[in-house]
């Protein structure tokens, strides 16, 4: 097994730097003459950078000295958003050479001096000199041209400079602008859903629906307050905290989390667990979460004056024996009453629908976070953001207010969702 995951580890590697060498060579090496200051500092940015990247994964997953993660985060994260979009703003360049390649490029030129009229020197025959006189040494005989060209860009390094300028120029601001979407905080989304099942008297109930905080090593304790004060100003009846609060343990991290302890709803705040935290000590996390006031739902259920409120383990818990156990969490409930279940991962939907769930809320996706990222998250969620429906069951998919790996979210804005509950015969 441990010669597989090297085999796969090293496979990864050896396309990563084949990518990066193919940016390089567009960006650095076809826009520059050769060797020079220019290359030199180019090609240094292009060999820290991916080093930066795998040491930042690396420390993350490893359980590194916290001050080390913190040091390696930064640039090697975002140094990941920008390699993925200077790669798509290249590939994109290469459609556009050959259109550039056809416009005339003007080059500089500089006069040569013009040749002046030859003088006859006193004693010599009127019609011309001498047999043995020789030709004007100060520029081009009268047949010749009569300017020399300067050095100056070839057609093909002014097209590298163009499309690779217009590649770093693009690449930057995509992720500048998405790095401070996710640092100014997630943005209050609002969602009506109707249940069948929900008695009047619940109509307009509010649950806040924050997923994917991700607390860590670049988003912190300022970035968990700026969350609760966003979730607060909703004053919702209900909090869910559907997973993913965190990317380490309680002991670099409890600082990070303490804010949390100032979420207010009427009927309290709610936590299952996500994937992450059982990268990062699940159990240790559910006893912290609880000391900050939230209700940990570890395949459990709690009956609310309306409506059942349930919660299950996420499928990560399995390596550890603790995974999701849905006849635990649903069996032995009133049929007649609605049930509202918290899953992290969409892809529990099917269980809850087997169920009878009226709505399942998690998140797990963010939604993409980095386009063309949805992509590859369709191929792996049945819902990738927003509302949808299975059979009698709705699911809904938050995007997250946090970000992992790279503090940047591009195509995929943050969110808190509130979901206001409706009943079908209000």
């Amino acid at each position: 097994m441990v010669i597989v995951f090297a085999l796969v580890a090293l496979a990864v590697l050896a396309v990563v730097a084949v990518l990066h060498w193919y940016v390089w060579r567009r960006l650095v090496r076809d826009t520059t003459r050769g060797p020079g200051p220019a290359r030199r500092a180019g090609t240094a940015v292009f060999v820290a950078g991916p080093v930066l990247m795998v040491a930042a994964l690396v420390a993350e997953r490893s359980g590194a000295p916290f001050a080390l993660q913190r040091a390696l985060a930064w640039p090697g994260f975002l140094w990941m958003a920008l390699a993925l979009y200077l790669l798509l703003a290249v590939v994109a360049g290469e459609a556009v050479r050959p259109l550039l390649r056809r416009f005339p490029v003007r080059r500089a030129r500089a006069a040569a001096p013009v040749p002046e009229p030859e003088t006859v020197p006193a004693g010599e025959p009127a019609d011309g000199p001498g047999p043995d006189a020789r030709a004007p040494a100060h520029g081009p005989g009268p047949d010749g041209p009569e300017r020399a060209e300067a050095p100056g860009p070839t057609r093909r390094l002014f097209v590298s400079r163009v499309v690779a300028g217009a590649a770093a120029t693009t690449a930057v601001a995509t992720v500048g602008l998405g790095t401070h979407g996710v640092l100014r905080g997630p943005r209050v989304k609002r969602v009506t859903v109707p249940l069948a099942r929900l008695p009047r008297a619940a109509h307009g109930f509010r649950i806040a629906v924050v997923s994917d905080i991700h607390l860590g090593p670049v988003l912190g304790r300022s970035f968990a307050q700026r969350v609760v004060d966003t979730v607060n100003a909703t004053q919702p009846d209900l909090i869910a905290v559907v997973g993913d609060l965190v990317d380490g343990s309680v002991k670099d991290l409890g600082p990070a989390a303490a804010p949390l302890a100032g979420l207010t709803a009427r009927h309290g705040a709610y936590f299952v667990t996500g994937n992450h935290e059982y990268f990062s000590g699940a159990e240790q996390w559910v006893e912290e979460v609880r000391t900050l006031g939230l209700h940990p739902l570890q395949n459990a259920r709690t009956e609310l004056p309306h409506f059942d409120l349930a919660g299950v383990n996420d499928l990560q818990g399995e390596s550890e024996g603790q995974g999701p156990d849905f006849d635990r969490a649903l069996d032995g409930r009133d049929p007649a009453r609605a049930c509202v279940l918290l899953a992290h991962q969409p892809v529990q939907i099917h269980e809850a629908v087997r169920h009878g769930v009226d709505l399942q809320l998690s998140g797990h996706t963010h939604g993409g976070q980095l386009w063309p990222g949805s992509l590859i998250a369709a191929a792996a969620n049945p819902t990738v953001a927003g509302l949808d429906r299975y059979g009698d069951t709705q699911l809904y998919v938050s995007r997250g207010a946090g970000a992992w790996g790279p503090p940047t979210r591009v195509g995929a804005p943050s969110d808190v969702t509130v979901i206001e509950l409706a009943a079908a015969r209000a």
